[in-house]
Parts: structure tokens; C-alpha cells; sequence
């Protein structure tokens, strides 16, 4: 057991290298197994009480001891294994929000390949089209005009929109029929042109 607590205080605050070794080997294996309270295996437990003396022999200059060297050394352990869990948490929390959302944002190399040759297969497929029934596409899926102003605007009836309208869909169903779900999701996200 370590005698003269002042005369080790000082010791160690002055850099003193067998004095730091004697508190690390008396100290050590007792402040892991204290350590074990607040974190879940003797790695983790460890790894903090070695971060612990890292410290205190980087900072010995620094070390503000007011109570015996048994008493920081141990609410050191406490803070530590504290803040080592909250970290722990936080970070867990984290994993667990970015794979919720991981599913709907993350889009691989092949699915971004994928998507746009799938854009470029839809664009020559509406390029395909004669020119009103293109245009009749264009002003109601990219540019969200209703039936009534497509009409208005190319001086049609509306039921020739609706006919125009009804000759595309099913011309792109039958070009497009391997890529109809994917398709639908491009259109919808007015993501082509």
C-alpha cells in the first residue's frame, strides 16, 4: 500500500516516473474491477482506466488532487465510465437512426446505373411519340398541368387529352413493361428531364 499520500501527490505532480509506476500497479487491476459497475466487460474497463493514466502522466503538472489520491483516482474512474457510456449511447442511437433511414436514401452505384438507364429508356420512348401526344405527356407528368389547361393551351378538347393521354400510357406500358414500377417512381419524382 502506497504510504505518505502528500508525499506521492507531490511526487506525481512533479513528474516523478517510479512514483507514477507504484500507483499504476497498486491501482490498476482494483480500478477495472470498479470500473466493471458502469460498463458491460473488462476490455471496455480497461481501456478506461488505461485512458485514466494516460492522462493523469500527460497532465501531472495539472492534477488538481484535493481529496487522497484513492478518492480521485476512483470518482476519475466513475466520470470517465460515465461519459464512456453516454458516448456509447449516443452512438448507438445514431447507428439506429441512420439504419431506419439507410433503406430509404441509400442508393447504390448499380441502383443509380440502373435508374438512369432507365430515365434514358423512358426518354427516347416519349421522343418516340408524335409531337402532340409528346407534348400532351410533357404539360400533364413534368409540368403537372391539368387536362383543362392542356387543353386550353393547345386549343384541344379535353377529351382529346384524355384520348391522347390513354394512347401514351398504354404505348409506354408495352415499351416499358419490364421497368413499370421503377418507371412510375421516376415519373412521379419528375426526376427525368
Amino acid at each position: 500500500m502506497i504510504e505518505n499520500q502528500d508525499k506521492i501527490i507531490e511526487g506525481l505532480k512533479s513528474g516523478d516516473k517510479l512514483i507514477f509506476e507504484e500507483i499504476y500497479r497498486e491501482y490498476f487491476t482494483p480500478l477495472c474491477y470498479y470500473c466493471l459497475r458502469y460498463v458491460e466487460n473488462f476490455e471496455d474497463s480497461e481501456e478506461i482506466v488505461q485512458e485514466i493514466f494516460i492522462k493523469l502522466w500527460h497532465k501531472h503538472d495539472e492534477v488538481e488532487i484535493n481529496t487522497s489520491l484513492n478518492a480521485y483516482l476512483y470518482k476519475a474512474v466513475q466520470n470517465y465510465a460515465l461519459n464512456y457510456l453516454s458516448k456509447k449511447q449516443t452512438k448507438e442511437k445514431y447507428i439506429a437512426i441512420q439504419e431506419r433511414q439507410l433503406p430509404a436514401t441509400f442508393d447504390t452505384g448499380q441502383d443509380k446505373l440502373e435508374e438512369n438507364e432507365l430515365k434514358i429508356i423512358l426518354k427516347h420512348a416519349i421522343l418516340k411519340l408524335p409531337d402532340k401526344r409528346r407534348k400532351i405527356f410533357e404539360f400533364s407528368r413534368f409540368d403537372g398541368l391539368k387536362y383543362v389547361k392542356i387543353a386550353q393551351n393547345m386549343s384541344i378538347s379535353v377529351k382529346t387529352v384524355e384520348s391522347q393521354m390513354t394512347k401514351t400510357l398504354k404505348y409506354l406500358r408495352v415499351v416499358l413493361k419490364d421497368y413499370i414500377p421503377i418507371v412510375i417512381a421516376i415519373v412521379l419524382n419528375n426526376n427525368i428531364m
